[in-house]
């Protein structure tokens, strides 16, 4: 049975796990709290949390460990969330490109994956913050809970332990190139729908088509047409 590891508080789930490798090297370890004081999103984003009533949680795996292309393994754990999520609310999960969970248009849970050497190995710190109980959002508006968004609560230890479970399992696994875009596709959310984009302050129609295998968001634009971004070069505003 792989480690899963419980801190009443920590800053960052992320940082902290590198700590417990480097004191002892595992090939699959997790971390979670409830009290995560200065938790990080994607691309430097920060990723706010209430005590108690949210899940932050990381699991590192070594690189041997890996089976899927480098390329693709952010899009496979988003899919293995997904599923995770799909199997215990029996309702429908979409990922917003790049790395985040929807559920009925409100954003529960985002990843963030970094690739660090500990100790003469390389990890994959898979990164995740979810919302489970909290019920205000405030200056948040696209922001939901499993609650919120489900009328399900879950206890958050026991939440931590199934979603460990799952991953060290599913994160190892040998998954076909094709399915990986295959199943990312059908789960993009807000695809081939009329969305308002920004790009560089300007707002623009446009229809999410797909994501390329470089991971870029294909966008077919109104005054543009098609075009391809990485993040933060546009901003899907719902």
């Amino acid at each position: 049975m792989t480690p899963i590891i419980y801190l009443d508080k920590c800053k960052s789930t992320n940082d902290d796990i590198e700590n417990l490798i480097s004191v002892e090297p595992r090939a699959i370890i997790s971390l979670y709290t409830f009290h995560q004081t200065k938790g990080r999103g994607q691309y430097g984003n920060s990723w706010e949390t209430s005590k108690n009533l949210n899940l932050a949680f990381t699991i590192a795996l070594s690189e041997d460990c890996i089976k899927v292309r480098n390329n693709l393994f952010n899009f496979h754990t988003a899919n293995m969330m997904a599923e995770f999520f799909a199997n215990m609310t029996k309702i429908p999960i979409e990922i917003k490109w790049p790395n985040d969970l929807i559920i009925a248009n409100k954003k529960v849970a985002g990843i963030l994956i970094e690739k660090k050497k500990i100790g003469g190995i390389y990890y994959y710190i898979v990164g995740i913050g979810i919302n489970v109980l909290q019920e205000n959002f405030l200056n948040l508006p696209n922001a939901g809970s499993l609650w919120t968004q489900t009328h399900q609560k879950f206890d958050l230890h026991e939440l931590a332990n199934q979603l460990h479970e799952h991953l060290g399992v599913q994160l190892v696994q040998d998954i076909p190139a094709e399915k990986v875009w295959k199943n990312v596709q059908s789960r993009l959310f807000r695809k081939n729908v009329i969305s308002v984009f920004e790009i560089q302050s300007i707002r623009q129609n446009g229809i999410i088509k797909s994501i390329d295998e470089e991971g870029l968001l294909c966008v077919d634009l109104e005054d543009d047409g098609l075009k391809k971004f990485r993040f933060k070069e546009i901003n899907l505003l719902y």
